[in-house]
């Protein structure tokens, strides 16, 4: 059959954990003996059914345990011994303290190294992290500052955990101390990496991850090489092209933007002509050939005027007496020839 514990092999003393003995060829009565550690009496020559609870777990719990299975029709006959199953027994001697190197918020991929050491004169570590089952363990060293102290190296790291420690001696490896702070140990960076990089994935399987994530960044690094290159060169190509354009046009753009300079005083010369009287046809009787004698009109922008010399107003109060003159004469032409207005 096949031996398990509930909800942890990891017990803390004072506790509780399930013995869970199961089997493909249907037994329903179970016996558990102990290989090693001291021996519990409670254990010996009962039968049970499927399970059994071990509530209060003392010290004495602590060791390696099987179970065989059986028939109730044939009570005699018992099936192979399970698969070793030892129980650990925790909270029997002060806690070691817990480090990160270096720190413990590592960006994706970077080495980390936990350090587990106590005053103590533990001989061995053992490293926990949540939700796993199978926890590593290193001989204890003693160090420069009178501590005796494992350092744990992580390697790369994947992603973040919650992590304990615990001493033990030889002579009872099944009965440790205390469990140290939790530790938790943050990654930065991107999950789906962390993901793929995890540890419990075969090493095959890791070996091609690590390809593909190579050359998918290197294709990412090309197209984005490629794309600097391409505007580099188009920047330059606008350049010379801007360079060859003609000098003239250069020119007339900047006598444009001299032309519609605010400051620039704009004169007007004004021909003297006398009006006569003329019949004005209908617009529907009107030669349809245009007149030889044209006017062309253009529209001055509106500068904003400035202070004139003395010389300058003098000629401005001329030309407006001049026009005011002509508008006077061209009104009583108008009157004596009753042209209508619209004509003009």
């Amino acid at each position: 059959p096949l031996l398990s514990a509930w909800p942890s092999p990891v017990v803390p003393r004072g506790g509780h954990v399930t013995l869970l003995c199961r089997s493909r060829l249907g037994f329903t009565i179970f016996s558990l003996y102990k290989e090693d550690g001291l021996p519990v009496p409670e254990l010996y020559n009962k039968i049970y059914w499927k399970s059994i609870l071990m509530d209060p777990v003392t010290p004495a719990h602590a060791g390696t345990y099987r179970c065989r299975g059986s028939h109730p029709h044939s009570p005699i006959e018992w099936s192979a011994p399970s698969n070793p199953l030892v129980i650990v027994v925790t909270g029997l001697f002060g806690k070691p303290s817990l480090s990160a190197q270096p720190g413990p918020t590592v960006r994706a991929g970077e080495n980390v190294t936990l350090s587990c050491s106590s005053r103590s004169s533990f001989d061995m570590y053992h490293l926990s992290r949540e939700g796993r089952v199978h926890e590593p363990r290193l001989p204890a060293v003693p160090s420069i500052n009178g501590t005796f102290q494992a350092d744990f190296p992580l390697g790369p790291a994947t992603h973040g955990g919650t992590y304990t420690c615990f001493g033990s001696f030889h002579d009872s490896p099944y009965e440790w101390s205390d469990p140290s702070h939790p530790l938790l140990v943050s990654v930065t960076g991107t999950a789906i990496i962390s993901f793929l990089l995890d540890s419990h994935l075969p090493p095959g399987i890791r070996r091609h991850l690590h390809i593909l994530i190579g050359t998918s960044v290197a294709i990412i690094l090309f197209i984005i090489l490629f794309f600097l290159l391409h505007r580099c060169c188009s920047n330059k190509k606008n350049a010379a092209v801007m360079d060859q354009e003609p000098a003239g046009d250069r020119t007339v753009n900047r006598e444009d933007s001299d032309d519609q300079d605010p400051q620039e005083v704009t004169y007007a010369q004004l021909d003297h002509r006398v009006f006569t009287q003329t019949k004005i046809t209908a617009p529907s009787q009107r030669p349809k050939t245009p007149p030889t004698d044209t006017t062309m009109y253009m529209e001055l922008p509106n500068a904003k005027p400035r202070s004139l010399s003395p010389a300058h107003e003098h000629h401005s109060q001329a030309l407006r007496g001049f026009s005011r003159e002509t508008t006077a004469l061209s009104q009583n032409h108008l009157a004596s020839s009753n042209v209508p207005a619209a004509g003009i």
